[in-house]
């Protein structure tokens, strides 16, 4: 397996200790090298790349505001001076952040993180996510989530102990999640497989919560409790 990256950084001897770094690495393949973000614009939009390795202090656009605003950006790791931006960098859900200097250690390390993101039927899966709420990043854990429902630009999780307001949309939310366990039963709502008691009609029963199910993702969401037998006792 490959994956198709592209280097953009504003300083010459970084892209090219980073090009350096890539070419040891053999599942990783440089697609091309860019100044700034204007640059990284134009070149995505002519070929497909999977992975950033994206600097933050940029002329004209910084590496946060390009990934904020891409419509489809490909998964990043940041490179950069600068250790402030580090939350910034967990709320957009990058791969990894490193620090320069940058050790070949320490970009094995987050170019192994990539590997793992990217190779087909991976099981490596982490048993929580974080999430913005409160102006805070709230951990929860994978287990405790009953279901998710989408509040115009917030989502409302409901777990086990509580319901968390974060700071996401639906989609946002669900590509955090494992599709092995989770899935949109309606178009406001993720449930966890795994908390659903009963099902009446085309109402989940889910803790002291009934869900809606939608006639389009009906069969999906019966076939998915079925075959893997998830229904709860």
């Amino acid at each position: 397996m490959k994956i198709r990256c592209v280097i953009t950084d504003d300083e010459p001897m970084a892209r090219k200790g980073l090009q350096g770094y890539i070419e040891k690495i053999d599942f990783l393949e440089l697609a091309g090298v860019c100044e700034d973000a204007v640059h990284l614009n134009s070149l995505l939009k002519q070929q497909p790349v999977q992975l950033l390795f994206l600097d933050i202090e940029m002329p004209y656009i910084t590496g946060i505001e390009f990934l904020k605003n891409h419509p489809d950006p490909p998964k990043v790791i940041f490179t950069t001076a600068y250790e402030q931006y580090a939350l910034k960098g967990y709320e957009l859900d990058v791969l990894d952040y490193l620090l320069k200097p940058i050790s070949f250690e320490r970009f094995l390390k987050a170019a192994n993180k990539a590997y793992d993101w990217f190779r087909p039927g991976d099981t490596v899966q982490q048993d929580y996510i974080f999430v913005k709420a409160n102006n805070k990043l709230e951990k929860i854990d994978l287990a405790d989530i009953l279901f998710a429902e989408a509040m115009e630009n917030y989502v409302a999780i409901y777990t086990t102990q509580q319901k968390i307001i974060a700071l996401t949309t639906l989609k946002g939310l669900q590509e955090k999640l494992p599709a092995a366990s989770f899935i949109q039963s309606h178009k406001s709502y993720i449930i966890n497989i795994r908390s659903v008691r009963s099902v009446e009609g085309n109402i989940l029963n889910i803790d002291k919560y009934q869900v809606p199910i939608s006639k389009y993702q009906k069969e999906e969401v019966m076939e998915k409790m079925v075959n893997s037998k998830l229904l709860k006792k």
